[in-house]
């Protein structure tokens, strides 16, 4: 979810781009008029645009509102222009920035509060829907009351966001295609880790494999350490040892000794060669495939699946 992060600022300096160039009471483009009309009886939906300031001063408050560069004084920023400007398309760009600073800041709680806040606006923001299914997974333990509404609503955004990921990822048209299409894959990628973790903390650990192995093979160009991690205990818990390995060693590869994630990859490899005879190196491919082997994991295996909040690189 980092790389959601780094998009959701992408895209928030295009709309930025966007908002400056629609300011000082430029109309919203409206969508072309085209030969093909729509089937009687329904109406097209309206092509979505970037955000656009409709006036001067809407646009000047939004820059002095986005130039704070602490999380708490940018969201009292956000609030204050959205209490003035209520209906300003800008508002969405605040808060999914406020929200990448508290998810820099490792503050989850206030991380899902804006992108709630991102949502009300627009539920169908991929990025802010990714906010919140990833901290409601993270977040969520067994003794919680609501637990079960909190796992389900983090897995329908998720499956929500890889539906608006192709649909809501608007970028100004000098954007090349493939930049658009890499955000939506990294988009998509982070959706299924999060199903994929959702399935290892259930225990479902064939459903697991199969959305974290989409994870990693949608975005391979960056492939997320935990992702990697957690696809390899989806395979230790199938007794798919020798494959586990493989993809702990790549793990081990992508992170850095001694970090939260680092940690749990070297403990993870370890105990699969103590298992396998195996050796502590591994391939840089986390999808290659092996013959499954029999055996019960042992209880002791690191589970990843329920830390507070992604661990950094």
């Amino acid at each position: 979810m980092k790389r959601v992060a780094i998009v959701s600022l992408l895209l928030s300096v295009a709309c930025f781009t966007f908002a400056q160039a629609g300011g000082a009471g430029q109309n919203k483009t409206a969508p072309q008029a085209t030969a093909q009309q729509p089937p009687a009886g329904t109406q097209a939906a309206p092509a979505k645009h970037p955000p656009q300031a409709k006036t001067q001063a809407e646009f000047d408050a939004f820059k002095t509102a986005s130039a704070n560069q602490d999380p708490a004084t940018l969201e009292k920023a956000a609030d204050d222009f959205a209490a003035k400007f209520p209906d300003s398309e800008l508002r969405i760009i605040l808060y999914k920035k406020a929200m990448e600073m508290y998810q820099n800041a490792n503050n989850a709680d206030k991380m899902m509060e804006m992108a709630r806040k991102a949502l009300a606006i627009d539920p169908d923001d991929p990025v802010a829907l990714l906010g919140v299914s990833q901290v409601l997974t993270e977040r969520t333990r067994d003794s919680d009351l609501d637990k079960d509404q909190r796992l389900a609503e983090a897995r329908q955004d998720a499956e929500k966001a890889i539906q608006t990921a192709e649909t809501d990822v608007v970028l100004p048209p000098s954007a090349p295609p493939e930049q658009a299409e890499a955000y939506k894959n990294i988009l998509r990628s982070s959706a299924y880790s999060i199903l994929g973790t959702l399935d290892l903390n259930q225990n479902k650990f064939v459903e697991a494999e199969t959305n974290l192995r989409k994870s990693i093979d949608i975005y391979p160009q960056q492939p997320d350490p935990t992702t990697v991690l957690r696809l390899s205990i989806a395979l230790d818990r199938q007794n798919k040892y020798p494959e586990a390995l493989t993809v702990a060693n790549h793990a081990v590869e992508l992170t850095q000794e001694g970090t939260a994630a680092g940690n749990l990859a070297r403990r993870e490899r370890d105990r699969l060669v103590q298992l396998t005879g195996g050796k502590p190196t591994g391939s840089p491919g986390a999808g290659s495939s092996n013959p499954a082997q029999p055996g019960t994991p042992p209880a002791n295996a690191p589970n990843p699946g329920q830390t507070t909040t992604p661990p950094k690189q």
